[in-house]
């Protein structure tokens, strides 16, 4: 079998589909895809939302929850305690198969008309402001994570605790403020570090200890923008920089960012990759044109992706046990055989077409069903009644295919259309990674929710707050602020103010949102372009912010000619960073 090229349906562009992708196709019984990848991909990520919750009505009690769907999505939510109860029976909702309509037209209306839970959580400990987690004691507002207590406004990473306003950190305690830090303790303001201890505002550290704005070393102590210290000149230089005060947190931050530019990157963020490719990769084999996987195996096309998992393509989020899984949203923890779902787990087994199904297999459009077999829009078949009647539904997806509202064609073997979804685009992880204004996202046919008026009056400026946590006070948890840049409100808690109080920082003068999009400015998309490595020889190509070039420091495998080498990279060529392979990469940390 050769390769062969087709046009998308959605973006009009070229896509290869190569002879290993036919073969995984034809293993698991599915058509090629009629989108590209990345189309595919963001139209899975249009069914998630990483870090927003809404108030609206519980559908069986009228009471206000909280849940991860906005109060105008007509289905009815109900409370996971009730959800989960056996007060209510899915199975009342199911009916015959319509081969007068077409399949999508039929699930979209039967998908809105089954409850829905209001969250995506389980073993939860004094948690209740949190969704798309698990195993969470003492948390607010935390977000796509496992294992983590005692913190506020993570999202992504997990077994971590004691920390505040951190993306994809795992295995550390008191962080603040970091990106994609692993294994670390008091790290701050940091990004990409792995297993330091009293880190601040630096970059790619790997097994330092006390060090502040530094970039690429490794194993290295008191060092002050890569230039070491004594010990106690280190101690004496942290103590006049006077980081409990906010005006002096907001200087060091702008140094730092602009002294990271300074150096190369690497032009993948990953360890351990074997015959991989992708972005944010960790201990994985034959990996492909993925992103954020850790210890997968047999992987293309997949996207945050937690151990183990395999042999699966255009998978978004979870695993944890998964295998065999084809364009699935939020399905993991011993899944597999499943195909075209969303919020399906755990333990579940040749789904197709379903929501919301817990611990099920052999299931084909069906939604909130738990411990169910052989069923087909929540309707109880015989195991061959079920299997026959598959057979005439796929038959009569291609004969009969749903046309969306753009003129794409949806056949058996499509996820579902992004009309169909109860996320706003805005509200979605597509908008986190490819941002579009609302006129934008309109005239792609997403749909769109704007903010609601706001609720509460703010009772302080952040402009107004005190400059040092030395000088804030309890009565602090009773005002509203006035976010400084965005102007909405937020609150500090107790648990983060008793966390700036442990560690000597300053109050935040940005709201939650705010914040956050601050530190996903760091966070590379998962697109890919091809480029050459920025080593020139003894200097790189690409000026630094300063527009100087940046000088080796040791001469690279080429010698003083320019480097060959080329590369899949996730950062785009118009951004600032110097941008090296693996070798030239390597030649230049400490």
């Amino acid at each position: 079998m050769t390769s062969e090229v087709k046009v998308c349906q959605n973006c009009r562009g070229q896509f290869t589909i190569e002879p290993e992708d036919f073969n995984f196709y034809e293993k698991i019984k599915v058509p090629p895809p009629t989108f590209c990848p990345e189309c595919r991909m963001i139209r899975r990520f249009i069914w998630r939302s990483d870090h927003h919750l809404f108030r609206r009505k519980d559908g069986a009690s009228d009471k206000e929850i909280f849940s991860g769907f906005h109060k105008d999505v007509s289905a009815a939510i109900y409370d996971l305690d009730y959800w989960n109860s056996d007060a209510w029976d899915p199975m009342q909702y199911g009916r015959e198969y319509d081969f007068s309509r077409p399949f999508f037209e039929q699930f979209k209306e039967f998908l809105y008309t089954v409850p829905w839970p209001a969250k995506s959580v389980q073993r939860m400990i004094n948690s209740d402001y949190c969704d798309q987690a698990g195993g969470f004691k003492n948390c607010y507002l935390c977000f796509s994570a496992d294992g983590t207590e005692n913190s506020a406004y993570m999202v992504f990473g997990g077994m971590s605790r004691d920390s505040l306003d951190c993306y994809e950190v795992r295995d550390s305690e008191l962080c603040y403020q970091d990106v994609m830090v692993d294994e670390s303790y008091r790290t701050f303001f940091s990004l990409d570090c792995e297993s330091c201890t009293d880190v601040w505002f630096s970059r790619d550290l790997i097994g330092c200890t006390n060090c502040f704005g530094c970039v690429g070393l490794r194993s290295k102590s008191y060092c002050i923008f890569n230039q070491p210290y004594s010990r106690e000149e280190y101690i004496e230089k942290l103590k006049s920089f006077g980081l409990n005060s906010h005006s002096n947190i907001q200087v060091f931050r702008k140094r730092a960012y602009e002294f990271w530019l300074k150096f190369p990157v690497k032009f993948i963020h990953g360890l351990q990759n074997v015959n991989s490719t992708g972005e944010h990769m960790h201990n994985t084999k034959n990996v492909h044109h993925s992103f954020d996987v850790h210890g997968g195996e047999n992987l293309k096309y997949c996207q945050f992706i937690a151990p183990p998992a395999s042999d699966s393509y255009d998978y978004s989020n979870w695993g944890v046990g998964t295998s065999l899984m084809y364009e699935c949203m939020t399905c993991g923890e011993g899944c597999s055989e499943m195909k075209f779902c969303f919020e399906s787990w755990p333990g579940s087994r040749a789904l197709e077409y379903s929501a919301f199904c817990r611990s099920s297999s052999d299931l084909f459009g069906c939604v909130s069903l738990k411990k169910k077999q052989y069923c087909i829009f929540n309707k109880q078949y015989s195991k061959e009644e079920y299997f026959a009647l598959r057979e005439k539904i796929i038959k009569h997806m291609n004969e009969m295919p749903y046309t969306d509202a753009r003129g794409h064609v949806y056949k058996y073997g499509e996820f579902f259309p992004q009309e169909f979804s109860p996320l706003a685009y805005n509200e979605s992880i597509a908008n986190d990674f490819f941002k579009l204004t609302k006129e934008e996202a309109l005239v792609k046919g997403y749909t769109w929710r704007d903010a609601e008026p706001q609720e509460y009056q703010t009772t302080k400026n952040a402009v107004d707050l005190p400059d040092t946590i030395e000088e804030v006070f309890e009565d602090i948890l009773k005002d509203i602020i006035k976010c400084e840049r965005c102007g909405k409100a937020y609150r500090i808690i107790k648990m983060e103010l008793d966390f700036y109080r442990r560690i000597g920082l300053p109050l935040p003068h940005l709201c939650v949102l705010c914040r956050f999009e601050d530190r996903f400015k760091f966070v590379n998309p998962p697109k890919f372009w091809h480029a050459k490595c920025h080593c020139a020889g003894q200097t790189s190509d690409q000026q630094q912010v300063t527009g100087d070039k940046y000088q080796n420091t040791v001469s690279h495998f080429h010698g003083t000619d320019r480097c060959l080498n080329e590369f899949e990279t996730s950062y785009d060529p118009k951004r600032p960073e110097i941008v090296y392979c693996e070798s030239c990469y390597q030649s230049e940390v400490a």
